[in-house]
């Protein structure tokens, strides 16, 4: 049967090394790491990306423009196997009109089973060149908790591993104090007794 007693390595007495109080300081610097420093730089990353991606996104609102065109060829039923726009993964000849500007003609990335006729709106920047639309509100807090939960998850791994470093430095440590204990102990204990 064995018995714990919490908190030995704080209070003081004989069999306490030197390694057992820097061992019970990191053990309390590490929790704090994890469960304070780890959380807010997951915040503050998130939040730089949160920044980042709406200044990002208002830029292209700003430089794209959507109109509704006719499909002038059809597209094929099934998905390509790389995709770069999920919603408009295919490239087909369009036409559109634009108010003062007359009638245009251009290919376009539109849905998957865009057929000949069909009206579909597409995007395009002012050299009227096909583009993905804007990021929407969804994918900007996509990405924003995406960028905090890995810059959490890596302050926090790297704070375990700096932890397990440590561990094993100070396991070294404490063996080489137990080993000049006993040179210092072990010679009474091994001589013969007169």
């Amino acid at each position: 049967m064995r018995t714990q007693v919490r908190g030995w390595r704080w209070r003081g007495n004989p069999l306490r090394r030197r390694s057992d109080v820097v061992e019970a300081w990191t053990v309390l610097i590490v929790a704090v790491l994890l469960f304070v420093v780890a959380p807010l730089a997951g915040v503050a990353a998130g939040l730089h990306a949160h920044d980042q991606a709406r200044t990002i996104a208002a830029a292209q609102r700003a430089e794209r423009h959507r109109v509704r065109a006719v499909v002038l060829g059809s597209t094929p039923a099934h998905r390509p196997t790389v995709q770069g726009d999920r919603e408009h993964p295919y490239r087909a000849q369009v036409r559109w009109t634009e108010p003062g500007r007359g009638t245009h003609t251009g290919t376009a990335r539109v849905p998957a089973g865009s057929r000949a006729g069909d009206v579909v709106t597409v995007w395009f920047d002012a050299r009227n060149r096909s583009v993905a639309p804007p990021p929407d509100d969804v994918a900007i807090w996509q990405h924003t908790v995406t960028v905090g939960v890995c810059a959490a998850g890596g302050a926090a791994a790297a704070v375990l591993l700096g932890h397990a470093v440590e561990r094993r430095i100070a396991q070294r440590h404490r063996m080489a104090e137990w080993e000049r204990e006993w040179a210092r102990t072990g010679p009474k204990w091994t001589q013969p007794r007169t």
